[in-house]
C-alpha cells in the first residue's frame, strides 16, 4: 500500500489531549495508520503533543504549543511550523537526536520536530517539518540529490588533501549560521579512540554531523540480519539509527520515529546525509541520557538491534524498511606490535561491518583502520607500519594491498597516512564511472616495527659502462637509511641481446618513479571500469622495493591500464589519430624496461641513473 494513501485513514485517538491537561498517562504511540493534519488546518495557539525518548527506549509525552507557520522557510512552498516545547523540553531544550520526534494536535499527527531556533535560546523553540512533506520521500526513486553531504565536498570547497586533519578542523567559511538551522543527528562512535575522533571529528562538523563519543553497541549489531521481533519495532517517538558501521568498533546516527505505518517508517523530519536512494542497515536505539545544555543539547545513546533498512535519505527525512536486509562489507583487521627481531609482541583482531556507498565506504575504511591502529603508539618518533591485504571482489581478480608508512618529520602522522592511502585505493574503485564495484570482503595486517625504516637511494655503480648485447653487467647500489650504516646491494643486469647499439641507462628508482606515468594515465581517463582499476591498482608498485629498469630511447604509450612499450612512431602516429577524444593516451619519450625488484624492509625513495654504451 502506497506509504501515503496508507497514512489518511483514521484518528489517532490515544493523543487527541494535550500531556497537561489530561488526568491520566496518554498511551504511547504505536505502529499503523493515523490521520494526518494538513498545513491549513495549522492555527497559532493550538496545543498537542510531541513524543520523544529521554531515557531508555520509551517514548514521553513533551506538551506543545503551536506559535505559527514560518513560509517558505524550507525551500519555495515548503512550510516550517514553528511551536514551543515544554514539559522535560524545557530543561534539555531541542535537542540532537529528537530529530523525527512525532507531533500530535487533536489526534492527527501534523510532523516531526526537526529544527531548532539557535543553541543559546532560553525557550525550547524548534521547527517541525510537516507530515505532508515527509510522505513525499516515497515518491522519489532512485534520484539523487546535487547537495549531498558526503566527504568529498570537503575537496570541492577548495581543499587539497583527502583525508582529515589539522586542516579540516577549520572553518569553511566565515559569516553567521542560520537563525533556525537542522537539529544535529548525532553520529555515535562505539569503540573509538579519543585521537580518532579529534582527527576525524571536524569533518563531520563541516558536513552538519555532530561526533560523539559512545558505548559498546548491542550484540545484535554483528549482524546485518533483522533481529527477532522487528515487527513490533520503532513506533513513533522511538529512537531509531541508521547504521554505517557495526561490530567490533560501530558508527551509527541516531534520530527519532516519526510514523510507522507496520512496514515502513519515517524519521528524523530532515535528511540525513542526504544521499538520496541508499540501502543502509536500519537498527532501534537506547538512550542513555539527554543531555542538558545551553550550547550543544544531545542525546546519549547505543544502537541496538538491527530490523530493517534505510531506502530514502532525502531533504525532508528518511525512510525505511521494517525487516529489510542491507548488505554490508566485512571488514577484518589483524593489528601487531613486533620487537626488533619481528616476534610478535601483541595483536589484535578486528571484525566490523562497513555501509556499502560509493563515496562513504572509502572514508569509513580509512576511518576504521586509523582507528584500528592509533591506539598502538602512534605518534613513536621512530615507528613504521606495514601494511599488506586485500580487497576480494566478486566476478573481478583481487586486489592486492602492500605498503609501509614511517614516521618522520611530516606533520601528518604515519597512522594517517597509512590511512589515507588506504583510503585512496578503495575510493578509486569505487569513484570509476563505468560500473560500481562488487567488493565482497576486505583482510587487512598491519605490523607496527619499533624503529624508522627508510633509505634513500644515494648511490651507484656499474663495473663497466661499455657493454655488449647478451652481456650479464655488475651493479652496485647504495642507499642511505635513517639511521645506521648505509645498506648496500650487489647484483647483475642482463643486457638483452636485442638491444640496439647505443647510449642507454640503468635507472635504480623507487615505485613513485616507475607508477607515475601510469598512474596519471589511469586517472585522466573517466572511461575506465572495475576491471581496469582493478588491474591498475595491482600493476603499482610498492614502495619497499628498489626498481632495476633498463631505458631506451624508444617511445611508450600508456593507454587505459596498458603499456605499449617501444612502440614504432608509425604505429603511434595510427593510435593518437584513432583515439576517442574522451580516452587519454599517455606517451614517453623512453621505454623503461623493468629488470628485476629488489625487496628492501624499508620505505625507499629517490631515483639514481647509470649510463651505458651499447657496442
Amino acid at each position: 500500500m502506497n506509504i501515503r494513501n496508507a497514512a489518511i485513514v483514521f484518528t489517532f485517538a490515544a493523543v487527541a489531549f494535550p500531556v497537561y491537561a489530561a488526568d491520566a498517562p496518554l498511551p504511547r504511540p504505536k505502529a499503523g495508520k493515523v490521520e494526518i493534519m494538513r498545513l491549513g488546518e495549522i492555527k497559532p495557539g493550538m496545543k498537542g503533543t510531541a513524543w520523544t525518548v529521554f531515557q531508555g527506549t520509551e517514548a514521553e509525552p513533551v506538551p506543545v504549543e503551536i506559535v505559527g507557520l514560518w513560509k517558505n522557510a524550507w525551500g519555495p512552498r515548503q512550510d516550517i511550523i514553528l511551536a514551543k516545547l515544554g514539559g522535560k523540553a524545557i530543561r534539555t531544550n531541542v535537542a540532537g537526536g529528537m530529530s523525527g520526534s512525532p507531533v500530535y494536535v487533536g489526534g492527527k499527527l501534523v510532523g516531526a520536530v526537526a529544527l531548532r531556533l539557535s543553541v543559546f535560546s532560553p525557550d525550547a523553540i524548534c521547527g517541525i517539518t510537516p507530515i505532508e512533506l515527509m510522505l513525499e520521500i516515497n515518491d522519489f526513486d532512485h534520484s539523487r540529490p546535487q547537495d549531498a553531504r558526503t566527504p568529498d565536498k570537503l575537496q570541492a570547497r577548495g581543499r587539497e588533501v583527502s583525508v582529515p586533519g589539522e586542516l579540516l578542523g577549520q572553518p569553511v567559511a566565515g559569516g553567521a549560521s542560520p537563525m533556525m538551522v537542522p537539529i544535529e543527528a548525532p553520529l555515535v562512535f562505539s569503540g573509538f579512540t579519543e585521537s580518532t575522533l579529534r582527527e576525524f571529528g571536524p569533518m563531520f562538523q563541516q558536513l552538519g554531523i555532530t561526533a560523539v563519543q559512545g558505548g559498546g553497541a548491542g550484540t545484535a549489531l554483528h549482524t546485518n540480519q533483522p533481529a527477532a521481533g522487528w515487527e513490533h519495532s520503532l513506533n513513533p517517538g522511538e529512537a531509531v539509527a541508521g547504521v554505517l558501521v557495526d561490530g567490533d568498533m560501530s558508527v551509527t546516527g541516531l534520530g527519532t520515529v516519526t510514523y510507522n505505518d507496520g512496514k515502513r517508517v519515517l524519521a528524523f523530519g530532515h535528511s540525513f546525509f542526504n544521499l538520496g536512494p541508499v540501502d543502509m542497515p536500519m537498527s532501534k536505539g537506547e538512550v542513555l541520557m539527554t543531555l542538558s545544555s545551553s550550547y550543544q543539547p544531545n542525546k546519549f545513546a547505543n544502537a541496538t538491534d538491527i530490523v530493517g533498512s534505510l531506502h530514502q535519505d532525502r531533504h525532508s527525512g528518511i525512510m525505511g524498511v521494517l525487516g529489510a536486509r542491507s548488505d554490508m562489507i566485512p571488514v577484518t583487521m589483524k593489528v601487531r606490535s613486533l620487537d626488533a627481531a619481528e616476534a610478535v609482541r601483541s595483536e589484535k583482531d578486528f571484525h566490523f561491518n562497513i555501509f556499502v556507498q560509493q563515496k562513504w565506504t572509502p572514508y569509513l575504511m580509512m576511518l576504521t583502520l586509523y582507528n584500528s591502529i592509533s591506539g598502538l603508539n602512534e605518534f613513536v618518533d621512530e615507528a613504521t607500519y606495514r601494511l599488506n591485504g586485500k580487497v576480494e571482489l566478486s566476478g573481478q581478480r583481487n586486489v592486492s594491498l602492500s605498503t609501509m608508512q614511517a614516521s618522520g618529520d611530516m606533520p601528518m602522522p604515519a597512522p594517517m597516512m597509512l590511512a589515507g592511502w588506504f583510503g585512496d585505493k578503495l575510493n578509486r574503485l569505487y569513484l570509476n564511472n563505468v560500473n560500481p564495484p562488487d567488493v565482497t570482503r576486505v583482510t587487512v595486517t598491519v605490523d607496527l616495527l619499533p624503529e624508522r625504516r627508510v633509505a634513500a637511494i644515494e648511490n651507484a655503480w656499474v663495473a663497466t659502462p661499455e657493454v655488449q648485447a647478451g652481456d650479464e653487467v655488475p651493479v652496485k647500489v647504495f642507499l642511505r637509511p635513517y639511521r645506521g650504516e648505509p645498506l648496500q646491494r650487489e647484483f647483475k643486469v642482463k643486457i638483452p641481446s636485442g638491444l640496439a647499439k647505443g647510449d642507454h641507462r640503468i635507472l635504480l628508482s623507487d615505485a613513485e618513479t616507475v607508477n607515475r606515468m601510469q598512474n596519471m594515465a589511469g586517472m585522466m581517463n573517466r572511461f575506465i571500469d572495475v576491471a581496469g582499476t582493478v588491474s591498475l591498482l595491482n600493476q603499482e608498485r610498492t614502495n619497499n622495493k628498489l626498481y632495476v629498469s633498463l631505458v631506451e630511447s624508444s617511445p611508450t604509450a600508456y593507454y587505459d591500464d596498458k603499456t605499449l612499450p617501444s612502440l614504432p612512431a608509425s604505429v603511434l602516429n595510427v593510435m593518437q589519430a584513432g583515439r576517442a577524444s574522451n580516452r587519454s593516451l599517455f606517451t614517453s619519450p623512453e621505454t623503461a624496461t623493468e629488470q628485476m625488484a629488489l625487496p628492501f624492509d624499508y620505505v625507499v625513495s629517490g631515483s639514481y641513473s647509470l649510463r651505458i654504451h651499447v657496442k
